[in-house]
């Protein structure tokens, strides 16, 4: 770490006599997955995300407790104030938030201001930064479009530049000026992405690609402590945190959780250690082992539930509860569409990829794989957001027959008779699936090879860590990759926006380019959620369904099993961890021990 042993033990002081967090509460939290790093701008990532919510923090977020989800000021004072026309938000920020002591502030306190989040935003639109947040911003703020291409000239963005768009008029005040309405945005600056960082910390340690993934500093809840890349990632509460307090609620259904929290600063827990286990039964063990406190079941769930969706008697009698619900999330498999075998937009490309739709066998993933805890995707959209069409059916569910078909009378034949289907100019056809070395993924890859292998196609896998094959993805250097998406608001219009063309190799890994598609996800943009914007969401939809960029995986179940000394928690589907909100009874702990 950068900080010395000295300064550690100045912070070290500071938390345990601030009078909030407990230095002697650990709270521990596995990943299935391993991280990428921890820059807002430079984040694409779900729990290199879920570590940055917690060192810093955006305008705005979601209440912890209130349901439906509600977006209410975070380090914003109030709600934006919004021009009649749409076009221009004026946002107070807070005074007297503070970031986290570093030396990159050369030993003064340094305060939170209106010009952190304006300088934040302009990485956002860099070049140089590669961000996948680019999109908020590029086209909609005044004077954007000319900034980037300025920056792309130059060779160098030009952060003191006055950008009318986005403007710090005062210590304390942004305003924004839009060249048409965003009714997306309120619940965009509720994103990580979206988050305030200190120019001094970007400038001292930022990677030639101008991201600061190592050296995170916020004004949030928790300072990154320890970080063993892969393997380990230690929090540690922040001493110089604003001064907030469990929220009350009025709905009886969270009488039990307030009379836990009520009146107790936050965060409660000084330290949190996440832990990279990747595979499930690891993981699993654990949790029973103690060593975890609360677990997200995945595919283990079948261990610890029964077929009532219930926990088994020998866990409810610990003192376990369920949190269980089905997440805003999909899965699926994405097809490069500038791959020369699966990619392109002819009659025969698209029949490839919808008969390899076909083929592959969604419901035994869901029954054997996800154990009954998944259903089979329906649509592009994921539940719980606008848009998301209940009624809809999965236009490619296994069907071998069909697929054998669709792949004959397309031309795709074993041209040299080994058995092995061959493209229609008679070069071999096989399919590079990418996957993450787990025991989920294992199972996975036998699941593509006996689907694959049932219809005549060949099939192999690559196999890396997450983290490079997401810089793989990127690059469009794979051909077809498995990977989820969770939606972090019930805004289903922005879900679009991971195919739309401008954001190829960025949010758009499959590089998916559709003038048609681009044309209506632009029409829609300037719209509000109603009838006429859902209506463009169909076409979209539709569209997708259509040239099958993506093939449909599950939606899955959430099932979260807590132990009964883990205090203040509650089921939130869009974020499964809120540590600033929870607490522990180490007697409790200690007794089950």
């Amino acid at each position: 770490m950068r900080r010395s042993i000295a300064v550690a033990a100045v912070l070290w002081l500071a938390a345990a006599t601030c009078g909030a967090a407990d230095l002697s509460k650990t709270l521990r939290v596995a990943f299935p997955v391993g991280e990428t790093g921890f820059d807002p701008a430079g984040s694409n990532d779900l729990y290199s995300n879920q570590i940055n919510r917690v060192i810093f923090d955006p305008l705005y977020s979601y209440s912890y407790l209130a349901r439906p989800y509600t977006v209410a000021p975070n380090t914003a004072a109030t709600m934006p104030e919004i021009s009649a026309d749409g076009k221009t938000w004026t946002i107070k920020v807070k005074a007297g938030i503070y970031f986290a002591d570093d030396p990159a502030f050369k030993g003064k306190k340094r305060e939170l201001t209106a010009a952190d989040y304006v300088y934040s935003w302009k990485r956002l639109l860099d070049p140089k930064v590669l961000s996948t947040g680019s999109d908020l911003f590029d086209e909609t703020a005044v004077g954007a479009a000319a900034a980037i291409a300025a920056a792309k000239k130059t060779g160098k963005f030009d952060y003191d530049a006055p950008l009318e768009g986005l403007q710090a008029i005062d210590r304390h005040t942004i305003r924004i000026k839009l060249l048409r309405p965003d009714y997306d945005l309120l619940t965009s600056l509720t994103a990580t992405g979206t988050a305030a960082v200190a120019r001094e910390v970007v400038e001292a340690y930022a990677d030639p690609g101008g991201r600061v993934m190592a050296n995170p500093v916020g004004t949030g809840p928790y300072l990154l402590k320890e970080w063993r890349r892969g393997q380990k990632i230690t929090l540690e509460a922040n001493p110089g945190f604003r001064d907030e307090t469990f929220p009350d609620s009025a709905d009886p259904a969270d009488r039990a959780v307030v009379a836990q929290m009520r009146g107790k600063k936050l965060p409660a827990i000084g330290r949190i250690e996440v832990s990279i286990l990747e595979e499930a039964n690891t993981r699993l063990l654990a949790f029973e082992k103690r060593d975890l406190d609360y677990l997200d079941l995945q595919e283990m769930a079948l261990n610890l539930i029964d077929g009532n969706q219930q926990l088994k008697p020998k866990y409810a009698q610990q003192g376990i509860t369920l949190a269980r619900g089905l997440r805003p999330a999909i899965r699926f498999t994405y097809f490069n569409m500038d791959d020369p075998v699966v990619g392109g937009y002819g009659k025969e490309k698209i029949a490839l990829r919808r008969a390899i739709g076909m083929a592959y066998n969604t419901d035994e993933e869901t029954r054997v794989v996800w154990q009954g805890q998944a259903i089979p995707a329906t649509q592009f959209l994921p539940p719980h957001v606008f848009g998301f069409d209940e009624t809809k059916k999965d236009p490619a569910r296994f069907d071998p027959a069909a697929a054998k078909a669709l792949l004959d009378r397309f031309g795709y034949v074993d041209r040299t008779g080994d058995g092995w289907r061959d493209l229609p100019d008679g070069k071999p056809l096989t399919l590079m699936v990418s996957s993450q070395p787990s025991s989920l993924e294992r199972q996975l890859d036998e699941l593509w090879k006996k689907s694959m292998t049932a219809v005549g196609i060949r099939v192999d896998f690559n196999k890396q860590k997450w983290p490079d094959l997401l810089k793989a993805g990127r690059a469009g250097q794979l051909q077809m990759f498995t990977l989820g998406n969770i939606a972090s608001s019930t805004d289903g219009f922005n879900y679009f926006g991971l195919l739309w063309g401008k954001q190829a190799g960025f949010s758009n890994l499959s590089r998916f380019a559709l003038p048609e598609y681009d044309r209506l996800y632009e029409q829609g943009l300037p719209l509000p959620n109603g009838p006429e914007r859902l209506k463009l969401m169909r076409q979209m939809s539709d569209l997708v369904t259509v040239y099958a960029p993506w093939k449909f995986g599950i939606y899955r179940y959430e099932n979260i099993v807590v132990h009964p000394w883990v205090l203040g928690y509650k089921h939130n589907v869009f974020n499964s961890h809120h540590w600033k909100y929870y607490d522990l009874d180490l007697a409790r702990r200690a007794a089950a021990k």
